[in-house]
């Protein structure tokens, strides 16, 4: 097992893994900017150091400034969190090229699944279904055309290259398709340096649902159940929960099973989740994402498995500590991307904390890095707190969730605490019959 891990990350997510390597007895090594000099992970871990000026790019992003602090503290493994430089294969084969240990996949995989073209090629390959659409990028509005009017519209452009919901878009018409390819394009090489689009078939009502898995050296993959990540703004999750209510546990289970078998062939290690959009009883595969989910807290709660010890343990080398038939899902889990935002018009909210409270209770659970006085930066992702509930029931846990939001005190900034309160009342969403298009339709409302 690993003596010390550097920490690449910052917020919640570094207090996280701090607190699973310090119950596993090892010591942890904090890497921060200097707007993040206060920060509550940086507070708490063994050691700290300073690889930059508050900009991501000279920090967070700054890969020789983390092999560096890795270096002098001798860590040996990096675990990198999400978001920053979680899915940069060339961030892990650095790290392996000096001798210390990515809590990660391989490089060779993150990079496979970083191209949704080459990703849908190999899932498909390895039984997995797909969304109908082009073979590879297309390169000339005229091979789009043709390849769209065989699809028929409407149409989904997609960046190969993507993630976040940058360079998507939809052409409903043969009229509109030059148009989306030109701003996806644009909008692809502006955030991937890659202007490279491909086409599927645009799903008018599907939902996102996808599939935590985790796979060790020793050919063991065990499948974790599924998260329904349907609630989105501009492709954004907000909310997320476990299980999918649009989902029966013989679906359910097929899937699973059918993910594992995928991941066992193509000989992944480590933590991943493999999301699908899900209409009308089928499931298509769209992209893998090779690191640690946001929303693994839901998992957590259903299954009572620690995601990032178990992560840890296996980048170790060790193996499973359990099989399939270990893993029970007990209730319902519902988590709340709680963000430093207007929860009216989503304009950035950083600022002093000047009082801070968080529910508790049983059931639940609030991963954050706030307290009473923290200056939230200006440089950096909105998310500043996960409140996630279990109940034994769905409504149980909407029950809980609701007095928990209702308890959870921000004080100073404005944050989105009043929209969940307000998403978890509506009656589709406690009905659970929406769908990845239903938020944004709701938000648009001009009555809201």
């Amino acid at each position: 097992m690993f003596e010390k891990v550097l920490i690449a990350n910052r917020g919640e997510i570094a207090l996280r893994v701090h607190r699973a390597c310090r119950e596993m007895g090892i010591r942890t090594v904090a890497v921060h900017s200097t707007a993040d000099a206060d920060a509550m992970h940086v507070r708490l871990a063994d050691e700290s150091v300073c690889i930059g000026p508050p900009s991501a790019t000279a920090s967070y992003l700054n890969i020789p400034a983390i092999i560096s602090a890795a270096e002098i503290t001798d860590a040996d493994a990096i675990h990198p969190g999400y978001g920053f430089l979680s899915e940069n294969a060339n961030f892990a084969e650095i790290i392996a090229e000096h001798g210390i240990t990515f809590i990660g996949p391989t490089a060779e995989h993150i990079r496979l699944m970083g191209d949704k073209v080459q990703a849908k090629a190999a899932a498909k390959a390895a039984g997995l279904p797909v969304v109908p659409g082009s073979d590879g990028a297309v390169t000339t509005d005229a091979d789009a055309m043709a390849i769209a009017t065989a699809i028929g519209f409407p149409i989904m452009v997609k960046a190969a290259a993507g993630g976040g919901g940058r360079g998507m878009k939809v052409a409903r018409t043969k009229d509109d398709l030059a148009n989306a390819l030109a701003m996806a394009r644009r909008e692809a090489k502006a955030a991937f340096n890659d202007d490279a689009v491909y086409l599927e078939r645009f799903l008018a009502h599907p939902r996102h649902i996808e599939i935590q898995i985790i796979a060790d050296s020793h050919g063991n993959v065990v499948h974790l159940g599924e998260r329904d990540c349907s609630l989105q703004r501009r492709h954004q999750k907000v909310l997320e929960e476990s299980p999918s209510p649009a989902l029966n546990r013989g679906e359910r289970d097929r899937l699973g099973e059918r993910v594992a078998t995928a991941i066992r062939k193509l000989g992944y290690l480590g933590v991943g989740t493999v999301e699908f959009l899900y209409e009308g009883g089928e499931f298509y595969f769209i992209e893998m994402n090779t690191r640690l989910q946001v929303e693994h807290p839901v998992t957590e709660m259903i299954t009572g498995i620690d995601l990032v010890r178990e992560q840890i343990r296996v980048a170790s080398g060790a193996s499973l500590s359990f099989a399939q038939r270990d893993v029970t899902f007990e209730g319902h889990a519902i988590e709340c991307r709680i963000t430093a935002e207007n929860p009216k018009n989503f304009a950035p909210t950083p600022g002093k904390v000047r009082d801070y409270h968080a529910p508790g209770g049983l059931g639940v659970r609030v991963d954050s890095a706030l307290y009473a006085g923290y200056a939230v930066p200006p440089y950096y992702d909105s998310l500043i707190s996960k409140l996630i509930v279990h109940g034994s029931s769905r409504n149980e846990c909407l029950m809980r969730l609701r007095r928990a939001l209702e308890e959870y005190v921000i004080g100073g900034i404005q944050t989105t605490v009043p929209l969940h309160l307000e998403l978890i009342g509506n009656a589709d969403f406690v009905n659970g019959t929406y769908d990845i298009h239903w938020l944004d339709r709701f938000i648009a409302q001009p009555t809201r």
